[in-house]
């Protein structure tokens, strides 16, 4: 019997994993060469562009499971939400370490109050506030209802961060892949490519496991209310 949340499945995605980390350390650190401009620090952008699209991705997933969950209040949508946004957190804050230490080098700061920027930091506020609210002491479908309603904002806020450097003036740099006169070596946009591939394996991994953690945490507290059912009906008996 496996007590644990892995499976053949599992493993063989974490293998891969790990096989595609190790495969695009090699090209953006060593075969990807420098940029024209940016020279060695365009290295970071193999990190912090993959893990800002992979979260926003993660985002959208919690509100298409939230709405789900409003419309057939199944558990299965309200674990969905809640393991898709704790995943993207971590991608996210991923994303805010390397982009000031992108900006450190590039800026001269590590922060300034760039929309962009501004809008991420608030995003991440917002996911965790989303986060707090799924930990709030209430019955759990009145908890998942309101996660559910509030996962709902992620949407307007994640779309907001992503098209920030379309819609006004900012210091951060505008769509690399998709600008008209945007040029790249071969090599990097095979790892920038590459980055895409290996944070999305690494989203679904840690996304199933955490499904399944949270998944037995219900069990758990189904088990635990069990229990205080119980004990207050011998007492009730005992009492009469």
């Amino acid at each position: 019997m496996n007590d644990g949340t892995s499976s053949p499945g599992t493993r063989v995605l974490g293998a891969l994993t790990l096989i595609g980390m190790a495969v695009l350390l090699a090209f953006a650190l060593v075969i990807s060469p420098a940029d024209e401009t940016q020279e060695e620090t365009v290295r970071m952008f193999y990190v912090h562009v993959p893990t800002a699209l992979v979260a926003f991705g993660a985002f959208f997933l919690t509100v298409a499971a939230s709405v789900g969950y409003l419309l057939r209040r199944s558990e299965g949508w309200d674990v969905m939400a809640g393991a898709s946004a704790e995943v993207g957190a971590v991608l996210l804050a991923a994303t805010l370490v390397s982009g000031m230490l992108w900006g450190r080098v590039t800026w001269g700061v590590y922060w300034t109050w760039d929309a962009r920027l501004t809008l991420t930091a608030l995003l991440f506020v917002l996911v965790l506030g989303y986060l707090a609210v799924r930990r709030l002491p209430l019955e759990r479908e009145r908890r998942s209802r309101l996660a559910a309603v509030v996962g709902l904002l992620l949407g307007p806020a994640t779309v907001a961060c992503h098209y920030a450097t379309t819609w006004w003036r900012t210091l951060h740099q505008g769509p690399t892949i998709t600008t008209a006169d945007a040029k790249m070596d071969g090599t990097m946009l095979f790892t920038f490519f590459l980055g895409m591939v290996v944070f999305g394996l690494l989203y679904v991994w840690l996304l199933v496991h955490r499904f399944r953690v949270l998944w037995l945490e219900h069990r758990v507290e189904d088990l635990g209310l069990d229990e205080a059912i119980a004990e207050r009906r011998r007492e009730a008996v005992g009492v009469s």
